[in-house]
């Protein structure tokens, strides 16, 4: 029987971690896995490849104490969930939470509590749970999150990531490794060839979920200060209230004929590849995945010089096309990209591709083994 992996994340909208996940099932399922990629949600905005088993966890209670109760509830139902799965295709030799909700219902798993599980840290945690917080309200969120990782197996997606997470975060992991995120540079290529219906435009490209840490509203300001001959598109998707502010930002600056909000692209590589630059303006990025996927497409890229893996993505030439954290500044290396784009060339994002990945989790579940046998020769 092909070995087991498991893959669990808390629902599949229109995100990068989302799509991370997917990208990585696939690659080990054609590298002779058998793969399970469990969903705590419903909601899924993407294709699932045929060679994946998708099962789905949703949590349908509505009643009392529906909060207070979510955790441990949840991971009761999951573990149902779990039992019947490992009964019919075996412990799986490695299986890997992704994203913190996911992470919080996993560390209370009874079914988990003694197998080969890894947790994925894809962002940083002191700017998205503790940025907006202070005093006792940040020391207790602390230490909730604390208690979901301290002494686990982590993986981060960025060397940033795990120091964030050790440094501010005061997590001691069992073990700590940065992963980077998956990409088959061949597959982005063949995508990026589809049809690309703002192919006839000039416009510089931002793709993110809406959210406050992406920073639409530097975006904007800093798009209004540069005074290009191109259109703005923001890609992606959020919550009602964040894609209003967003909407009135761009009303407020007199951009409605400037910017256009295109929604979540299924395939945005054909959107990317004809883009003069694709610009994100966040305040953290765990690692940057569009950035790395432009480079790919032979796309300019800009960012601000974050917390996160920017800088690791953006070294050498790319280096000078990071901005400080301010709309001017933004401003500035929107031009220069859109005036003097960079060279870009493989060496700047071949340690990103699929097969180097891969590679690496694999090696978890060996690891793991080694471990074992060595303990268990004392």
């Amino acid at each position: 029987m092909k070995e087991h992996i498991l893959f669990i994340i808390d629902g599949l909208p229109g995100g990068g971690a989302e799509n991370v996940t997917i990208r990585l099932c696939h690659g080990l399922s054609q590298r002779g896995y058998q793969v399970t990629l469990l969903s705590l949600a419903e909601k899924c905005d993407y294709a699932i490849p045929a060679d994946i088993e998708l099962l789905i966890d949703a949590d349908s209670y509505h009643g009392l104490f529906y909060r207070q109760t979510e955790l441990k509830r949840r991971a009761n139902s999951m573990d149902k969930t779990l039992q019947a799965l490992f009964a019919r295709k075996g412990i799986p030799a490695l299986i890997v939470s992704n994203l913190h909700k996911t992470d919080r219902i996993v560390a209370l798993s009874k079914q988990l509590a003694d197998k080969n599980v890894w947790y994925c840290i894809h962002g940083i945690f002191s700017q998205s749970y503790l940025g907006n917080k202070k005093g006792f309200s940040r020391w207790l969120k602390q230490k909730k999150i604390q208690k979901v990782y301290q002494g686990k197996n982590i993986i981060t997606v960025s060397n940033a990531a795990g120091q964030d997470l050790i440094e501010n975060i005061k997590i001691v992991p069992n073990q700590l490794k940065t992963i980077y995120n998956p990409f088959d540079i061949q597959e982005i290529r063949t995508l990026a060839s589809e049809n690309n219906p703002y192919q006839k435009q000039d416009y510089l490209l931002h793709i993110g979920r809406f959210h406050q840490v992406k920073r639409h509203d530097r975006l904007l300001e800093a798009f209004a200060l540069a005074n290009l001959p191109c259109k703005l598109l923001i890609a992606g998707q959020g919550s009602s209230e964040v894609t209003s502010n967003i909407k009135n930002k761009i009303v407020a600056l007199n951009l409605e004929n400037k910017v256009s909000l295109i929604g979540f692209l299924a395939n945005p590589f054909p959107v990317i590849k004809d883009a003069k630059a694709v610009v994100l303006s966040s305040d953290s990025e765990g690692l940057g995945n569009v950035l790395v996927e432009s480079l790919i497409c032979n796309t300019p890229i800009v960012s601000t010089n974050c917390l996160g893996g920017i800088s690791e993505i953006m070294e050498g030439e790319l280096a000078d096309y990071k901005s400080e954290l301010n709309s001017a500044s933004l401003a500035e290396k929107m031009r220069l990209a859109y005036f003097n784009p960079p060279k870009i060339t493989p060496n700047m994002y071949q340690k990103f591709d699929i097969d180097e990945v891969i590679r690496q989790y694999i090696e978890l579940i060996y690891s793991q083994r080694i471990s074992i046998m060595s303990q268990n020769t004392f």
